[in-house]
Order: structure tokens, then C-alpha cells, then sequence
């Protein structure tokens, strides 16, 4: 028996924005709805005309909108009490948005509907009823969000599926269960799911869960499992509290694991791109333990784990990485051998000889050094320099004679400035510069610059985005050991350096000059 086609509903673009953190411009909303129709994303719900400009702005420029396949949609609630369907202001501002789609939710839980609305059961079961059919007479396909169903269902059964029965009489195309709390477990939200799709085989049914309990993303599959075909979420997991379900992880465990079809099934090799354009615009940290889309989702350190998945993909990966966008990756570090050295080495472009004496004394170095402080998991530039200098291949661009670093403050008022010289040879030629700034790593920074610049222009290109310090041994107190990781870009590429020394100054001018370095070597390239 095939399995049926699973809509995705996307609600990024409002249940996202309530995440902490996260907001969208206008643009912002354009861009990521043309993006999700490119993917095959079926309804991008838009916002809630009416409770926000931004959202009214955005559903009137959506209208303009060239969407393939998408649907926009419209969300709302159901009438108030006291009024008529056609009278309520709420109502018609969902229609003036003028989408093809209008999601609306209702109550389902009698707490809510006593408590909250505060009106009598029947009264409520009338707003949802007229609300519906109001909408499917003025030609909208009309989603039905049960707020709160499951939480409802388990509160009174018999209530909560009439609430479902009057969006059905109203004319729901679709009735989307809600885990509004994000509380519930796989085999109770499966059980009730399952209660829903046989009491109503002529309607669509629809999951819309929260990861509260942290099993936003099995709760929706036990749903799609337990008959829904049309499933609500978030890209990365935004949303209240601690987030929607994570559609990100929902699509590709529908695809590449249950066989579901999906519109944008064969469009997977491209959901780690639109999961890092989302967090770009949302100007939110890509998590990195993401499944499918994270960094480290395919990522391996320990060397028989690289060894092993070098021979064999599927032996530590359980898909192609490339499936869904992403690629392998292997850290070199104190716990590698041979097979993981090799194949780092590869992915950064340098030649080196298994069984030569040079490999053999690589490892131990690194060894060495991640001993003493230093790290290469998200320093892959200081590695590929430190590999070339192994190989024979590093070709240095300018060599180091001594820096100066001052801090000075003269005044409790005034603010703290540093300054530092540094003398480099360059083509046999010495420069001795100095620069200012309001830290001494600034400082440092731009004098090197300063220094290189009539040499090498091209390090004007060259940005500082990021700079963590990481103490090592805190129980020496201010003399511990100190980490310095520098991300650096250029406007194509990133890349990452360390330093590691008990002086933070030292530390960092490791990273800069590694930065610098293979700045350079990308260029020369």
C-alpha cells in the first residue's frame, strides 16, 4: 500500500518570529518565502494581518509575489463572541490580506474556552462553526488550528472532538491538531491523532507541534505515522519558549527515512542552505549539532570512526551527507591516527605520503600541541599552515623580527587606549610600524596591516568577525593558560586560526598572523 503525500506547512515567518531573538524585515519575509517555494514548501504561513505593520506590509508585497507552488496563508482566530462572522473586524482583515489561504484557530480545551474566552461551550463551537464557513463562502481554503487539542482531548474527548466536528460542518479543508504546550509524549499524541483521522476519513489532518519535552520532531512524525498527511513547523526549530518542531529534521526524516513523497522531496541536496539562510537573516548562530543540516552533522574525530567511514560512507553516517546539502567533514586532534590525518589533509588541499617519516611526525605534533592549549577543530587555516610547513611547502610572506604591545589608561574618566609596534621583513626589506586602538589586539592587528599593506593591497579584503578566548588551566588564576580562537573572512571565504600561550597578547598574535598567512596563501592560489 503506497503512502499518502505529505503537505508542509512552514510558519516560520510568524509562529518563528515569536522565538526570542528572532525577527524579520519586510524584505527579509520576501526573500525567505520565494526561497521555501523554490524548496517546494506547500503553505508559507505569512503573519497575522492586522497585529503588526510589518506583517500588513508584507502580505500586500506578497501579493506581487511570482510564486510556482506555494501557497501564502493568512493567520487569525475565530470570531469573537456577540458578533457575527461577517461583522467581525478580525475577519475581514484576514480577507483583505487577500492569500488563497486562511488558517484560524479556535478553542478546544474547555479551561481555555471557560476560563480564557470565558463562554459558554455551545457558544464557542458556534464562533468556530460561522468563522469557517464565512471564510470558505468568501473562497478561502480554510486550515483549522485546534489550539490545544491534545491538552483538550485529554482533558474532555467528547468536547474536543466537537470542536472538530463544527470546523468540519463550516467547510475546514484541513484540521491541524496543536501540542500548543509541547508536552505531549509519542504514543499518547499517536493514539489521539489516530482517533481524529478515522472519526473524520473525509478531512485532512495536520500536526502542529512544539518541542517543550524535546520531542517536537517525533511527536510529528508518530502523527504522520498515525495517518495525518499534512504536517506544521518551523525552519531550525524558531518559536516560543523553546521552539516549533523543527521542520529541518521533520522533511528529510519523511523523506530519506519514511519514503513519504513531498513536493520538496527532491529538492533535499538543498536544506542546509536554506537552513543557514535563515539563520543569517535571523542574525542567529547556526546550531551546529543540528541533525542533517548542523556542521557537525557528519563530522568525525575519533580516528577509527574516520577510518572506518573513509572505507565504508555508510559504516558511522546513517545517509549521504550530500542528500541533504551537507558534506563530511574529519577533525584532526590529539585522538587521531594516521586515516584521519589523511583524510584532513585531503579536504585541505595538501599531498602528504601515508607511511613517510613526515606523517609520523605530524601526528605527534599535533599531539603536542593540543597538549599544550592549541585546538584545530574550528582552526582548519592554522592546520593547513601547519601541514604545508610539514610538507615542505609553506612558503612564508613575511618573517616576524618582534612586536610591542602598551596598554595605557591616565585617568579613571578617560577611556583605555593600547599601542603597538611590531618590525616584519618583507622581501628583505624591514618595516617598523605602530599602530592605536582601543584594545591592545586591535592594535596589534593594525599595525601588521599597516605594515604589509604597500606589499600586499589585498589585505584590505581581510576581516576580523570573531574572537573567543577560552581559559585552559583556571586554577592558576590570571596567569592561566589562555585559547584564542579568530574567524576570519574576506568575502568568500571563512576560515579559522589559534593561539595558545599564557599571555593573551602572545596568543593572539598567533591567530592574526595565521589569519594573515593564509589569507596570503589563498590568494597566491
Amino acid at each position: 500500500m503506497s503512502k499518502a503525500k505529505i503537505s508542509i506547512y512552514d510558519t516560520t515567518l510568524r509562529d518563528g518570529t515569536q522565538g526570542e531573538g528572532v525577527s524579520f524585515s519586510v524584505t527579509d519575509k520576501l526573500r525567505i518565502a520565494g526561497k521555501f517555494d523554490q524548496f517546494g514548501i506547500d503553505y508559507i504561513e505569512g503573519g497575522w494581518p492586522g497585529s503588526n505593520p510589518r506583517d500588513m506590509a508584507f502580505f500586500e508585497e506578497a501579493k506581487k509575489l511570482d510564486l510556482k507552488h506555494a501557497k501564502i496563508a493568512a493567520f487569525g482566530s475565530t470570531r469573537r463572541a456577540n458578533l457575527s462572522a461577517s461583522d467581525d473586524p478580525q475577519l475581514q482583515t484576514l480577507l483583505e490580506a487577500e492569500t488563497p489561504v486562511v488558517t484560524i484557530f479556535g478553542k478546544t480545551w474547555l479551561l481555555h474556552v471557560t476560563e480564557v474566552l470565558r463562554v459558554q461551550p455551545e457558544e464557542n463551537l458556534e464562533m468556530i462553526e460561522d468563522s469557517v464557513r464565512f471564510l470558505k463562502e468568501n473562497g478561502r481554503e480554510v486550515i483549522y488550528d485546534a489550539e490545544h487539542f491534545y491538552d483538550g482531548y485529554s482533558d474532555n474527548p467528547e468536547y474536543a472532538l466537537k470542536t472538530l466536528e463544527a470546523a468540519v460542518s463550516g467547510g475546514a479543508d484541513c484540521l491541524a491538531l496543536c501540542d500548543t504546550n509541547g508536552g505531549k509524549m509519542v504514543g499518547e499524541l499517536a493514539e489521539m491523532t489516530r482517533v481524529v483521522v478515522e472519526k473524520f476519513p473525509g478531512t485532512q489532518v495536520g500536526v502542529h507541534c512544539h518541542n517543550d519535552a524535546g520531542v517536537g520532531v517525533a511527536v510529528s512524525l508518530a502523527g504522520i505515522e498515525a495517518g495525518a498527511t499534512h504536517v506544521q513547523g518551523t525552519f531550525n526549530g524558531y518559536g516560543e519558549r523553546v521552539g516549533n518542531a523543527n521542520l529541518t529534521t521533520i522533511i528529510p526524516n519523511l523523506g530519506l527515512k519514511l519514503d513519504y513523497d513531498m513536493n520538496c522531496r527532491p529538492n533535499l541536496e538543498n536544506l542546509r542552505d536554506i537552513s543557514l539562510f535563515l539563520a543569517d537573516l535571523a542574525n542567529q548562530s547556526h546550531d551546529k549539532k543540528a541533525p542533517y543540516v548542523g556542521l557537525s552533522a557528519f563530522t568525525h574525530k575519533g580516528g577509527a570512526h574516520a577510518d572506518a567511514t573513509k572505507k565504508v560512507g555508510y559504516s558511522y553516517e546513517h545517509v549521504t551527507p550530500e542528500k541533504v546539502g551537507n558534506k563530511q567533514r574529519v577533525l584532526v586532534s590529539d585522538m587521531a591516527g594516521r586515516s584521519s590525518l589523511l583524510m584532513k589533509a585531503q579536504e585541505l588541499g595538501v599531498n602528504i605520503d601515508r607511511n613517510s617519516p613526515e606523517t609520523k611526525a605530524i601526528i605527534e605534533k599535533l599531539k603536542e600541541l593540543e597538549f599544550n592549549g592549541y585546538e584545530y577543530e574550528s582552526a582548519d587555516a592554522s592546520l593547513r599552515l601547519l601541514l604545508d610547513k610539514f610538507s615542505g611547502e609553506h612558503k612564508p610572506h613575511f618573517e616576524f623580527e618582534g612586536y610591542r604591545v602598551i596598554v595605557e589608561k591616565r585617568s579613571p574618566d578617560e577611556p583605555t587606549t593600547s599601542e603597538a609596534t611590531i618590525k616584519v621583513n618583507v622581501d628583505g626589506e624591514p618595516h617598523y610600524t605602530v599602530a592605536e586602538s582601543s584594545g591592545p589586539v586591535g592594535a596589534l592587528d593594525s599595525a601588521l596591516r599597516i605594515a604589509l599593506a604597500k606589499t600586499y593591497p589585498n589585505l584590505n579584503d581581510l576581516k576580523l568577525k570573531d574572537y573567543k578566548v577560552r581559559i585552559l588551566a583556571s586554577q592558576s588564576g590570571a596567569n592561566s593558560k589562555t585559547r584564542v580562537l579568530i574567524e576570519s573572512a574576506d568575502g568568500k571565504e571563512i576560515w579559522g586560526t589559534v593561539g595558545a600561550s599564557d599571555n593573551i597578547i602572545e596568543a593572539s598574535w598567533q591567530a592574526i598572523r595565521d589569519s594573515v598567512e593564509y589569507k596570503l596563501l589563498l590568494d597566491g592560489q
